[in-house]
């Protein structure tokens, strides 16, 4: 699954503003309710600080993607963040995290969210596309830039 198909643009946020680990998920909770209809904010909560204590889903190189499967979620949904401050999020490699992208997805068909989750970890360990997303501004031009990158092109082909 393709970010263009995970991803809005009002589920792309630039500049985002937090101070920990506990803080972010609690943002991204208020923020996925916000703008996905059906999504309960202490149940993202929840669900996302239960994962984390399975590992950290920091995958290294300033990149983390949280993910969880939900009950009350429909369809995949990602949320992708860039925050104004990298921060500690217990990443593999020790560096602290400035782009999250989010995966929420349904309790039925993990095998459809490993492939996704993949796809993503793939797309991120490219370092053009890292370095595209760090150099976007606004929220319209991260989403742009996560949409249309050469790297997700060559890695969906």
């Amino acid at each position: 699954m393709r970010v263009r198909e995970l991803l809005t643009e009002d589920r792309t946020y630039d500049e985002v503003e937090v101070t920990s680990k506990k803080r972010l998920l609690d943002q991204i909770a208020q923020l996925a309710a916000a703008s996905c209809g059906g999504l309960n904010e202490q149940e993202v909560f929840d669900a996302l600080v239960a994962r984390e204590k399975l590992g950290s889903t920091g995958i290294g190189e300033g990149i983390a993607i949280p993910h969880c499967r939900l009950g009350h979620c429909d369809a995949a949904i990602g949320l992708l963040l860039k925050l104004s401050e990298p921060v500690d999020f217990d990443a593999v490699d020790g560096r602290p995290v400035d782009l999250v992208f989010v995966l929420l997805v349904p309790e039925q068909n993990p095998e459809q969210h490993l492939k996704t989750l993949s796809h993503l970890a793939n797309l991120f360990n490219d370092d053009d596309y890292r370095s595209d997303l760090r150099h976007a501004h606004g929220n319209l031009g991260l989403y742009q830039t996560a949409v249309e990158s050469e790297a997700e092109i060559r890695l969906a082909s």
